[in-house]
């Protein structure tokens, strides 16, 4: 709920699009009230939803990689068996090196992804209420909406990107990488000069990769959970009445079920064919 008893639709909006923090400041740690607080700040409610869905997911897929059974296996097992084989058809398809990373790797993102997107489905107002009879001023619950998080996850792939570059290529193929291509003369003075112009553009498209996966996926899942924020004030004004408003809110959250799981693919398809572009040695 907002601060104030009976907030204007601007406030509501803010308030929902509003990260609970805890900054650094001349005063010692603070929470929230962090917008000239600098580098450190922390979105607390982003971190821990991220922490709680990627242990969930650890657990529940050691429970049943612990407890297989060959012989009559329950839902949860065939539904965490389908998804391991549709990741590893994936990469198999899409990967051409070698490296048994890669797979568990598509896993992880798929899975983890596809989890803190769907928690734009939970109710608008179901947890930031909860947090706010807790004490709580602000509860922001799609971790993806925060573009902390998606740029996280993009520079984790990228560093990944680069140090399998490097690591197949070697220093001075990555370096050659970079410079020689994609404009190449058999004359050596007019190869120099075009160095410069090499180097800016696949730099350019390497930097382009992990921004592009970041705002893609915040994008997406922020416009996503907006309108469903919209929805909520509409019903709270009474435009289009309660049932109105109800299947409005049921049209887009079944719309909204392939966006969070295409999203999810799209950043786990992306990661692997970088990475195989990483380990291609010319």
């Amino acid at each position: 709920m907002a601060s104030s008893e009976n907030p204007t639709s601007v406030e509501y909006i803010k308030h929902h699009l509003q990260n609970a923090q805890v900054c650094k400041t001349d005063e010692g740690w603070v929470w929230n009230h962090c917008q000239e607080a600098g580098f450190w700040t922390f979105n607390i409610d982003s971190l821990l939803f991220s922490f709680i869905l990627g242990a969930l997911f650890c657990f529940s897929f050691w429970r049943v990689a612990k407890n297989a059974k060959i012989e009559n296996p329950g839902r949860w097992q065939s539904f965490v068996e389908m998804t391991v084989e549709f990741v590893d058809k994936s990469v198999k398809d899409t990967f051409h090196g070698r490296n048994p990373l890669i797979a568990p790797l598509a896993l992880t993102i798929f899975v983890w992804i596809f989890l803190m997107n769907l928690m734009d489905l939970v109710p608008v107002d179901l947890l930031p209420w909860a947090a706010n009879q807790a004490g709580a001023e602000y509860l922001k619950v799609v971790p993806t909406t925060d573009a902390n998080i998606t740029f996280s996850l993009s520079l984790g792939v990228f560093l990944l990107i680069i140090f399998y570059s490097i690591k197949v290529k070697g220093i001075g193929g990555f370096i050659a990488e970079l410079t020689l291509h994609p404009f190449s003369s058999k004359n050596k003075f007019v190869q120099v000069l075009l160095i410069p112009v090499n180097f800016l553009m696949e730099s350019i498209g390497l930097l382009a990769k992990p921004v592009s996966l970041a705002l893609r996926l915040f994008g997406n899942l922020y416009a996503g959970e907006l309108i469903f924020i919209l929805i909520a004030v509409l019903m709270s004004a009474g435009i289009g009445g309660i049932v109105g408003g109800g299947i409005s809110y049921m049209i887009w959250a079944i719309f909204h079920i392939l966006v969070i799981v295409l999203q999810a693919f799209i950043f786990m398809m992306l990661t692997i064919v970088y990475l195989s572009m990483a380990h291609e040695d010319h």
